[in-house]
Parts: C-alpha cells; sequence; structure tokens
C-alpha cells in the first residue's frame, strides 16, 4: 500500500449560505508536491511578483499586471506541473440539484433539476429567480431556523412564481407541478432537522469537494492523507465520518489541519483554488478569458458539479496529466455524495 499526502485549500467558502453571499463558484483545490519543491515555488512566485505582502494568497496572482505570472503558475512549466486538481462547484446548480433531490427523489431528480436550473431564469425575472434560490437554499440547510421564519412557506410561495397556477405546458411546468406536490415531504424533512440536526449533512459544497479530491488521488493500491488549511466546519466528528459514501479503498489515511502560512503545499492549492473559482466565476458570467480558462482546463475535476452548459465547454478538462475517476454520460449531472445522503436521512 502506497500512500500519498495532498494539501488542500478552497476559495468562496460561505458555508451553507451558497446563494446571496460573496460568490457564485466555490473551488476545492488538491496539490501533490513536495514540500522542498512547493517551498522553492513560492519563492519562485515572490522573485516573479515582488509585492511586500508577507503572504500571498491568489489575488496577488490574479492582477493583470502579474498575468505573465499566472500564465506561467497554470502554464505546462509551472510549479503544479499537472500534480494538482480543482473541484468545481456552480453554488446555484448545488443547490438546485439537493433541492430537488431532498423534494423529489428518484431516477428522473437529475433531470428536473437540470430543467429547473435552465429554464428557471429563461422564464423568470433575474429578481424572481434569485428569489426562488434563496428560498431553496434556506429549504435545504442545517442551520436553526429558531430566531426567523419556518422555510417551507416562503420555498412554495416562490414555487408559485416559476409557473402559472394551472401547470401550463412544458419541461419547466412539469417539475413545477412535481414540486408543488412536495410539501409534506418538505415538512418532513424540516421536522427530522429540529429532531436530529446532526443526521443530515450540512449544505455546505466542502464535504463533497473534500470526498472527491480524495477519490480522485486514491485507488489503484494508492491511499491518501489530506493536510487541510484550517476550518471551522472540519470538525473531528465531521472528519471522522469523512469518506463515508467513499468504497473502503478509496477512504482517506487521515485528515489534518494546518495553518496555510507554515506550510507551502497548502499554499499552492490556495492560488490554484482561488484561480480558479475567479476564471470560472468568469466563465459562468460570460466574459471569461480563453488563454487563462484553457490553462486551468487540465486541473479541472471532471465531476466538478456545475450545470451550465456553455461555460463547461470551455472550462471542462482538456487532455493533461490529472488523475480522474470514471466519468457519468455528463459530467454536470454528476451525483453528489451529500444530496443522497441529505435525502435518505429522513426515511
Amino acid at each position: 500500500m502506497t500512500f500519498l499526502e495532498v494539501a488542500c485549500d478552497e476559495s468562496g467558502s460561505d458555508g451553507e449560505n451558497l446563494i446571496g453571499g460573496n460568490t457564485d463558484v466555490f473551488a476545492h483545490a488538491g496539490v501533490c508536491v513536495a514540500g522542498d519543491a512547493a517551498a522553492r515555488a513560492l519563492r519562485e512566485v515572490r522573485e516573479r511578483i515582488r509585492s511586500p505582502a508577507e503572504e500571498y494568497k491568489a489575488n496577488h496572482l490574479l492582477r493583470e499586471k502579474h498575468r505573465a505570472v499566472l500564465e506561467w503558475f497554470l502554464g505546462p512549466a509551472g510549479p503544479l506541473g499537472g500534480a494538482a486538481s480543482v473541484h468545481l462547484v456552480d453554488k446555484a446548480w448545488f443547490v438546485v440539484v439537493a433541492v430537488v433531490d431532498v423534494l423529489a427523489p428518484g431516477p428522473s431528480a437529475a433531470a428536473r433539476a437540470a430543467v429547473l436550473y435552465r429554464e428557471g431564469p429563461r422564464t423568470v425575472d433575474a429578481e424572481r429567480w434569485r428569489a426562488f434560490l434563496r428560498a431553496a437554499n434556506e429549504l435545504a440547510r442545517t442551520r436553526n431556523h429558531e430566531a426567523g421564519p419556518a422555510p417551507v412557506d416562503p420555498f412554495y410561495r416562490a414555487l408559485e412564481t416559476l409557473g402559472p397556477a394551472d401547470g401550463g405546458d412544458g419541461a419547466l411546468a412539469g417539475v413545477v407541478e412535481v414540486l408543488r406536490r412536495t410539501r409534506p415531504r418538505a415538512e418532513a424533512f424540516r421536522a427530522r432537522l429540529a429532531a436530529a440536526p446532526e443526521a443530515v449533512d450540512p449544505l455546505d459544497p466542502l464535504f463533497p469537494a473534500l470526498e472527491r479530491t480524495i477519490a480522485r488521488w486514491s485507488g489503484g493500491g494508492v491511499r491518501v492523507h489530506v493536510v487541510h488549511d484550517r476550518q471551522n466546519s472540519l470538525t473531528e466528528e465531521r472528519i471522522a465520518r469523512l469518506g463515508a459514501s467513499l468504497a473502503p479503498e478509496l477512504r482517506p489515511a487521515g485528515l489534518r489541519l494546518a495553518e496555510s502560512r507554515r506550510d507551502p503545499r497548502i499554499q499552492l492549492a490556495d492560488f490554484l483554488a482561488g484561480v480558479a473559482r475567479k476564471l470560472a466565476s468568469d466563465e459562468l458570467a460570460g466574459r471569461g478569458d480563453p488563454v487563462l480558462t484553457g490553462l486551468l482546463r487540465r486541473y479541472v475535476d471532471p465531476l466538478s458539479v456545475w450545470g451550465d452548459d456553455g461555460s463547461w465547454s470551455r472550462l471542462g478538462p482538456g487532455p493533461g496529466p490529472c488523475p480522474a475517476g470514471p466519468l457519468p454520460p455528463s459530467p454536470q449531472l454528476a451525483p453528489m455524495s451529500f444530496v443522497t445522503r441529505c435525502a435518505s436521512a429522513m426515511e
């Protein structure tokens, strides 16, 4: 058995507040570079950028005046050399998939989520679509709602704005009609959370992203040990449960938390996660940079949680030495272990 240590960090984390937070994309990076090589890479970044900052972050690389440094960092001559991966999450898609799978699970859940995600913004104005996403986010998140209104009623009110009262015609109307009939399941889900909140995994993309990062580097006689930047959400209990959805041979050998400024490998992961989040967000908004996106593609996890076909056609991984698990028919509809566990917890 071979053991491999992978250094990880994230960018764009707002916990369970996926809609209305600071970013529309979450990125989780894993880097498999030796400590001395990572330290040399950081020294070279400093020499190229020449900023007096004590600790460099991704935004140093993203400044236009350092464009050449960023192209070097992501390129084949850069310090990562293909020995890295980044898992991307389109937060709006994550929420839509989660709420559909909680309320209407089954073989049709992914297809219904795709219809809702793609047709919803085309059918209603941006304000109503955003209101629906916020309501869906509140319904599926696990935090305590005692201080605020129960999330069931607001969700179904927001759902009504997506289609006519008589159901109408078309794929979106059909999905809306299915969801209209799910109120008993939504109430049961919220009751389950109130009775045993620890029984349902939080609506936080960090956990499935971390599991996916581990799975990508594992297998074939290799077990992964993770060193991760400190995160309040990575509690001892959640670390102990890490990998619950993974096959035994893919479960991590261990996980320890460390401060990024003390581990150059985590700093490289921080660079990659921050750069990937910004470039992916730009692509999602239709203002991507073809050169930088092309350099990023070799690191992008093919099972990233992404619903937008246009931006995925540019972000989706191209050729390059990047370890990957098996591809489903459509990477955008990849199953999410969180969603399955979230829905089954109330059965």
